[in-house]
């Protein structure tokens, strides 16, 4: 996956794009590849009671530097979760300030099967912002009716427990099935299996382009 030097990822909330991605984008980094993370809601109307409103801005720093992630790399916005529609204008606006500031070679978003009301505008707008752009829709189960398991790319245990590792930053989350340690490795391990891989996460292709 050298070919890939500038990878963008696209997250509706706080965690989406580690759920989604973690274990790939830890390999990309390790691979030498620059990654950019772009949170569009930190959902401080849905942060469970006892916590912080700005919990989840606290826990997606703390996550994607898990991952290696530099900071100066992390783009925060803070729009009013589940109403992403209501300002699909502005997201596109700034996926496309954000897309000539960085120059991806490929861009990591929500499948466009994503059923969540906020991952399909980012999902949607993404495409119209990154069209000229390698795209590949990650994967997340409980809001997909159907996924199309077009690309898997390889991990190792180590990129895997690092995905892990990076999700346990979200304290204000871990009450989540999906956030435990055995759907991570078990989904992981799953896509490995169907690719002949010790462990692996997948994409659906929705536009690939080699230059």
């Amino acid at each position: 996956m050298k070919i890939y030097k500038k990878i963008l990822v696209l997250a509706p909330h706080t965690d989406d794009g580690e759920l989604g991605a973690g274990g790939t984008i830890h390999r990309f980094i390790e691979e030498g590849a620059e990654v950019h993370y772009i949170a569009f809601s930190t959902a401080e109307e849905s942060v469970p009671e006892g916590f912080q409103k700005d919990i989840l801005t606290i826990e997606v720093k703390n996550a994607t530097r898990v991952l290696g992630i530099k900071p100066e790399n992390l783009h925060i916005f803070h729009y009013q979760v589940r109403k992403l529609s209501y300002v699909r204008q502005e997201i596109l606006e700034n996926m496309v300030k954000l897309k000539k500031q960085i120059q991806p070679d490929l861009v990591l978003m929500p499948s466009l099967h994503d059923v969540h009301q906020d991952h399909t505008t980012v999902a949607n707008e993404g495409l119209r912002a990154f069209k000229d752009i390698s795209i590949f829709g990650y994967e997340l189960l409980w809001n997909n009716l159907s996924f199309d398991t077009t690309c898997f790319i390889s991990l190792s245990k180590e990129n895997v427990t690092m995905k892990y590792k990076a999700l346990q930053e979200y304290k204000s989350q871990n009450f989540r099935d999906y956030m435990s340690k055995e759907f991570i490795f078990a989904q992981a391990k799953t896509r490995g299996v169907q690719s002949r891989n010790e462990y692996a996460e997948a994409f659906e292709v929705v536009r690939l382009i080699y230059r």
